[in-house]
């Protein structure tokens, strides 16, 4: 009988201790697009490489370049946007397929926002999580 007990209390302890690691993750994302989880060193790392492209007057196959925002997002910042592709494979853009994600920022190096191609119809964006 003693043991029962004590298996049971170890058995709710590692449930626990083996759900914490996912719940970790799920907050470790600033943005979700789609499926893609994005940190916020992520994020930054792209929307650095952006800025710093823009503040340059210098371009990597086109991007970064002005975003006209035609689908009325409410960014938390003004200003002249742009935009700049953040890779799912955790590397900054430096050429090639942009993928389907972009970083937003404007011309005083504020994040707008993430937004994605996925799930949007034709060249439009939705926005990520």
């Amino acid at each position: 009988m003693q043991y029962t007990k004590i298996l049971a209390v170890a058995t709710l302890f590692m449930t626990n201790a083996f759900a914490a690691p996912l719940d970790l993750e799920a907050r470790d994302c600033a943005a979700v697009c789609g499926t893609v989880c994005y940190s916020s060193s992520a994020i930054s790392a792209a929307q650095e490489e952006g800025y710093n492209l823009y503040s340059m007057y210098d371009e990597v196959h086109n991007y970064p370049h002005q975003y006209h925002n035609y689908e009325d997002f409410e960014f938390p910042v003004s200003g002249t946007y742009y935009e700049f592709p953040i890779l799912r494979d955790g590397e900054v853009y430096d050429g090639g397929s942009p993928g389907a994600d972009r970083v937003i920022f404007n011309d005083n190096d504020e994040l707008a926002g993430v937004i994605t191609h996925d799930g949007a119809s034709g060249d439009d964006f939705v926005a990520c999580n």
